[in-house]
């Protein structure tokens, strides 16, 4: 498998601290790649999202393939490691009441990907030109637009927005959801903060996505789009362009 990788964080234009934090890695067999956006004020909300992605990415490394049987309950056994490890470090720590993080993993090899998701940070596949969410936001305006009560456009723009239904740290324990699917030569992911996703609309990320550029200079003209939007949020966003898919690499 050949993977190109572009990844970075961006405190943004308003906040003075990022809470994100993010996990990048690949090889010829495999790619493991964590965002987390943590919550609960600058000190602890950057506690979280850390912890996570140390725990997660850890726990990930170990896996070999994802055509692993055990693979997708590995993914989301890291998650509920994640959020039991933080909740407990907000229980004992009085600075840290409240704190919690979103975090959404994709991991690549073979000729599959699995990704694993709490909260609203998302990934996206882009195929063929279409672009895809593949995962689903843990959030209020998400339960309203399933409701049928709100359209997409209106829960984007909504001032709930940003209200999320589940995360890591704030419960004793949380469910991931994990997905599957088939990777193809040419496909585009991203993994990224609602920092990008809340700042920029999928029509947008799309064009920039299909740009002819290398993952790093992609990833900085995401960054670069969402801060000349405002810049509201810490923004990460992590971009890996597939090229050779080698199903023959699992052992």
């Amino acid at each position: 498998m050949q993977l190109a990788v572009g990844a970075r964080s961006d405190v943004g234009m308003i906040r003075s601290g990022n809470e994100d934090n993010f996990f990048a890695e690949s090889d010829e067999r495999r790619g493991v790649f964590v965002v987390a956006d943590g919550m609960g004020g600058h000190a602890a909300g950057e506690v979280a999202s850390e912890m996570a992605v140390q725990i997660v990415s850890r726990q990930l490394m170990q896996i070999q393939t994802v055509l692993a049987e055990d693979a997708g309950q590995r993914v989301a056994q890291s998650l509920k490691d994640a959020n039991r490890a933080i909740y407990e470090r907000m229980l004992a720590e009085v600075d840290k009441q409240g704190m919690g993080t979103t975090v959404s993993v994709l991991m690549l090899s073979d000729d599959q990907f699995l990704i694993g998701q709490v909260g609203d940070s998302r990934v996206y596949l882009l195929r063929d030109g279409a672009l895809r969410q593949v995962t689903k936001d843990h959030s209020y305006v998400q339960e309203q637009v399933d409701a049928g009560l709100l359209t997409p456009e209106q829960a984007r723009y909504h001032p709930y927005s940003n209200v999320i239904t589940r995360c890591c740290g704030a419960n004793e324990s949380v469910e991931a959801d994990v997905y599957r699917g088939a990777v193809l030569p040419g496909d585009v992911f991203l993994v990224a903060s609602d920092g990008l996703t809340g700042m920029v609309d999928d029509r947008r990320l799309q064009q920039l996505l299909l740009a002819r550029s290398g993952p790093s200079r992609v990833v900085d003209a995401l960054i670069a789009e969402a801060n000349g939007r405002g810049g509201l949020d810490n923004i990460t966003a992590i971009v890996v362009q597939v090229g050779m898919v080698d199903a023959s690499q699992n052992d």
